[in-house]
């Protein structure tokens, strides 16, 4: 554990029923007006960005421009497409509703807008940002995954080099966080399953990080147990309110987690993953997580078997001998892998995913080796052993 730390949340959490319809108010405490709503096509065709523009209206705030045209993997040309949109319209604010490629979007245009520039590649560089010009942000994430809402990173993609730049800054952060359970109550099992394993990874690489501190581990660890206890129910009943609710503060208390700690091995070669062969997030992290742990195992044997109690519970953790916690940590999370592969389809492989080839290893270990979140993971990690590792989950 770090002997030194800081922990930042800004944010504004509003959560619950009801949590969309005082968005108008917090827009107009933070002098805006004339919001541009952002989201993606399938949330529009689903009918959740009508939920949110009603919630608008019905506050007098009706967004000036809507722009639902944000790709799964969004990237620097989208980024400022929109800033040029904002500035059109005569925009004052931005909402954000959508997973983590339109927060982050949004993220890049705030960027882009807060340094009066026309480019987000002019703002590449860590921490670096001076604050600019403040645009107000309401994140409303649609998935209970990637804690983007609470989170100082952006990441987006730059297809020219066929990576995903990751951006941080506090000033990154949303002024706001919506959670509604109606948000949730459509997102199918299997985008449920990845996204969820994907809120439970930020957990655990940031309760194992070496940048781990006493206020990230509580909320990391509660994290970790909503959603083990939560997860399996929201996949197989997606309109269990309680569970969705449940598995979105976890979410958010795994991203604020990992925000003020970082991540690991995990996530340096799941970006590379996903930047060079475009796996989605959530599936790298599904599929790299007990193989890492795996590899980590040395390093992290005590914090491994201190996290069997919100793993799998006192009991579980009461009847385990002290020396076979850690293994049985990893196991868990195995198991509770294998359920929800064969509930959704969730992929364990690379293989599986259709996405990856053997041929790719190079380029993935090369990239993840330039990845930020490398340097804070438990065990230092070379070429040779990150390709070790992608050829254990291959198949």
């Amino acid at each position: 554990m770090s002997a030194y730390y800081e922990f930042k949340l800004p944010t504004k959490i509003l959560s619950g029923d009801g949590a969309l319809e005082h968005i108008p108010h917090e827009l107009e405490t933070l002098g805006a007006h004339r919001p541009l709503l952002l989201s993606d096509r399938g949330l529009e065709q689903v009918g959740t960005v009508k939920i949110v523009q009603a919630a608008l209206g019905q506050g007098g705030m009706p967004a000036a421009e809507t722009f639902c045209e944000i790709p799964p993997d969004s990237s620097i040309d989208t980024v400022n497409q929109i800033a040029a949109l904002y500035r059109q319209r005569a925009c004052d604010s931005l909402i954000a509703v959508g997973g983590g490629s339109v927060i982050d979007t949004a993220k890049g245009v705030g960027m882009v807008l807060a340094q009066a520039g026309s480019d987000l590649l002019d703002a590449a560089g860590c921490e670096v940002l001076p604050r600019g010009e403040h645009v107000p942000f309401v994140a409303v994430p649609t998935t209970a995954g990637t804690g983007s809402e609470a989170t100082l990173v952006a990441v987006v993609a730059n297809p020219a080099v066929q990576v995903k730049m990751e951006f941080l800054s506090y000033h990154l952060l949303p002024d706001v966080a919506v959670l509604d359970p109606r948000m949730t109550l459509t997102l199918p099992p299997r985008i449920t399953a990845s996204t969820g394993f994907d809120a439970l990874v930020h957990a655990i690489e940031a309760a194992t990080c070496l940048q781990r501190n006493p206020v990230s581990d509580s909320f990391a660890e509660r994290a970790i147990r909503q959603i083990v206890l939560n997860l399996p129910l929201a996949v197989t009943d997606g309109k269990d309110k309680a569970a969705r609710m449940a598995m979105a503060n976890g979410s958010l208390l795994a991203g604020a987690a990992f925000s003020n700690s970082m991540v690991g091995l995990v996530h340096a070669i799941g970006h590379a993953l996903g930047g060079v062969c475009h796996v989605a997030h959530g599936d790298a992290m599904t599929i790299l997580l007990p193989a890492v742990m795996t590899y980590n195992l040395d390093k992290c044997r005590d914090r491994y078997a201190e996290l069997l109690l919100h793993v799998a519970g006192p009991e579980v953790y009461a009847a385990t001998p002290a020396h076979q916690r850690a293994q049985k940590t990893i196991d868990t999370l195995v198991d509770l892998r294998r359920q929800l592969a064969e509930l959704t389809g969730l992929p364990t492989t690379l293989s599986q995913t259709g996405k990856v080839r053997q041929e790719d290893f190079a380029a993935v270990a090369r990239t993840a080796l330039n990845d930020g979140a490398i340097i804070v993971n438990p065990a230092d990690a070379d070429f040779d052993e990150i390709i070790h590792i992608l050829e254990e989950v291959w198949a």
